[in-house]
């Protein structure tokens, strides 16, 4: 479609006569069928004048690719259509919360706001890389140019108070999400989007600001809100206000910050869409919270509550034992995915003045000793991150040739030469390396950049003192940061770690405010815009943002660029492993590990898809696709 439709297009579309409305009553199947008859009707000339100047209006697209899934689909293969929907799912929520509304930077959303009571325009697909599914949308195409995307509304989308859910509530979603009450975040997620436009009342349209090979996917996940959500007061005032759900489960019951159940809405729209075959398979769903995740699992141990993902490698080796595993009342096991794993890692916070300079950050990151915590604390089940995208082909891979040099070639005077010449390795004490040669280079570097041991201690030429603050809110992750600790001690510096509660962390990471973080950046097998949030410079000072390192570089900003406007995979792989390469070099945080499988254990009461997705994590395919047995228990 092009960017702007015709004034005659317009008049004759606006002329028509309006689609079947549907009123709140419940939908029979003669009104369900007559509402199909005139909405194909409508749809097929409404077609032929919107999308003349289009790619064909479709009901899924795959980034690059033809979707898995014909057009005649009845389910996606990784869950089961004759699922039985019954019975309680308990699930596990740390620290508390404090609000309902999860679009927001104040406060601490409950667990399971987004996916269980907001609706999208479209489903991705877990199987594929990047394929999305009409949902609200029962098509939608991109404009031959590259800078519009038109959605088509499923005239049976209801909200959970019997209104149409019509485009004129997309456009709110959208300028809502995209204003100053919401959390910054969306500003940067969806900042190449210009503007939603109302066509009728179930077709709208996004303008881009700039041609992104994803945008139109991306602009899809936007969660539907009803504006009578928030009635007449601001959209940031309804942290208590239950919200109008578009999607398949309604707030309960909750106790601010103990626990929150939800049900399943009895005329939820979608159940018998293909998109949503064999899902959300629970009358209810509550989410228990507990102190911190060791407290949880002795809950789980207890049958407290259903589901553990676990994290924790000495946990896993050694904690999740006891007679209810071995007589098979617990399962436990690892599930293997095909995800991009990203990077983990201890993050500096570059806005300080101690961090500023990249030899400061290379001197720390050498004396962390991952190979002796790996033996001694995580049982050797992790494999060394030296990615932001490992476990992938994105992942740089020796040193910049073909095109990847040709794409880094323009930025070499603002680049470390080393980053053209040899690969980036992280610190390592496998021979013929060791943890003395490392302090020693360590040592090295502190002093070039104007650190030496003073009576004992790191000082700079002003007599400052190296302090070094570690903020935590996992417990049990000091026993990681000690052995970093001593380690730093050698060099002079003073190490202070402690765990805070997770209000007060959250807090302390929207505003900048700490020295050190563990953090991770995750991004999907296609990354794309969510990267703008974790490494691009308009998030660098942006509060709530992902980029707590603080990183701000004009070469990560253009690869990023690079990234998300590549025409094809191959693009997509070059641009991703030179960014990768950049922010290598850049030592942002000291890399710590990964695991390509997932830890899970679950008590015995439910039944499983025969079909295991690719690219996913454990707790959305459980909500998704999992089911209870007919066990006989009560509902929860």
């Amino acid at each position: 479609m092009s960017r702007h439709i015709s004034n005659y297009k317009v008049t004759n579309i606006l002329t028509m006569p309006p689609p079947l409305l549907v009123s709140s009553a419940k939908l029979t199947p003669a009104r369900i069928s007559a509402i199909r008859r005139q909405a194909a009707v409508f749809c097929f000339i409404a077609c032929a004048i919107f999308f003349s100047a289009s790619t064909a209006a479709v009901p899924a697209m795959g980034m690059g690719y033809e979707p898995k899934y014909p057009a005649d689909y009845k389910h996606f293969d990784y869950v089961n259509p004759e699922a039985p929907d019954k019975g309680g799912l308990v699930l596990m929520g740390l620290g508390a919360f404090d609000s309902l509304n999860p679009y927001l930077l104040k406060g601490i959303s409950a667990s399971g706001l987004g996916m269980l009571v907001f609706e999208s325009l479209l489903e991705k697909s877990m199987d594929e890389p990047f394929s999305a599914y009409g949902l609200i949308a029962d098509d939608f195409s991109l404009a031959e140019d590259g800078l519009s995307a038109t959605f088509h509304i499923n005239p049976l989308a209801r909200f959970s108070d019997g209104d149409a859910i019509t485009a004129y509530d997309v456009k709110y979603s959208f300028d809502t999400l995209m204003s100053k009450v919401a959390h910054p975040q969306f500003r940067v997620y969806y900042g190449d989007v210009d503007s939603a436009t109302v066509i009728d009342e179930l077709t709208v349209r996004f303008d881009f600001k700039n041609k992104n090979r994803e945008l139109h996917l991306i602009i899809g996940e936007i969660p539907i809100f009803s504006k009578k959500w928030a009635g007449d007061q601001p959209f940031d005032k309804i942290a208590d206000v239950k919200p109008i759900a578009s999607g398949p489960y309604l707030v309960d019951k909750y106790e601010r910050g103990k626990s929150i159940r939800y049900v399943k809405n009895p005329d939820y729209w979608a159940k018998d869409l293909p998109v949503r075959s064999g899902m959300f398979n629970y009358e209810a769903i509550t989410y228990k919270y507990y102190k911190d995740s060791t407290i949880a699992l002795e809950g789980f141990k207890a049958g407290e509550f259903d589901f553990f993902f676990e994290n924790h490698s000495k946990r896993w080796a050694r904690s999740h034992v006891g007679p209810n595993y071995e007589n098979g009342e617990i399962r436990k096991t690892e599930l293997a995915h095909s995800n991009n794993a990203g990077m983990q890692g201890f993050a500096f916070n570059t806005r300080r003045d101690k961090f500023s300079d990249v030899r400061v950050r290379r001197a720390l990151s050498l004396a962390y000793d991952f190979e002796w915590a790996n033996s001694k604390l995580f049982y050797n089940q992790y494999v060394r991150a030296g990615s932001y995208f490992s476990n992938s082909e994105l992942a740089a891979e020796g040193v910049p040739q073909g095109k990847e040099l040709a794409l880094l070639e323009p930025y070499r005077d603002q680049l470390p030469e080393a980053l053209f010449t040899r690969p980036w390795e992280p610190a390592t004490t496998l021979p013929p390396h060791s943890l003395r040669g490392n302090l020693i280079q360590a040592r090295d570097l502190l002093a070039e950049a104007g650190w030496t041991i003073q009576d004992g201690v790191l000082k700079n030429q002003q007599g400052e003192v190296f302090i070094l603050d570690i903020l935590l809110v996992q417990k049990g992750f000091d026993r990681i940061i000690a052995p970093f600790a001593h380690n730093l001690k050698k060099l002079g510096i003073e190490t202070n770690y402690r765990t805070v509660d997770p209000s007060l962390y959250k807090r302390r990471l929207d505003t900048f405010d700490f020295d050190m973080v563990v953090t991770s950046f995750s991004s999907s097998v296609s990354p794309g815009n969510e990267m703008m949030s974790m490494f691009h410079s308009s998030s660098a000072e942006l509060k709530g943002s992902n980029n707590l390192p603080g990183i701000n570089s004009p070469v990560v900003d253009a690869l990023l660029q690079a990234v998300i406007q590549a025409k094809d995979r191959e693009e997509v792989v070059v641009a991703s492993r030179a960014l990768d390469r950049v922010l290598l070099y850049g030592e942002y945080l000291v890399p710590n590990w990964y695991i390509n499988v997932h830890r899970i254990a679950y008590w015995d009461k439910f039944g499983i898809p025969e079909t295991q997705p690719l690219y996913y994590d454990p707790i959305s395919w459980l909500l998704k696709a999992w089911w209870i047995k007919d066990t006989g228990e009560q509902l929860k």
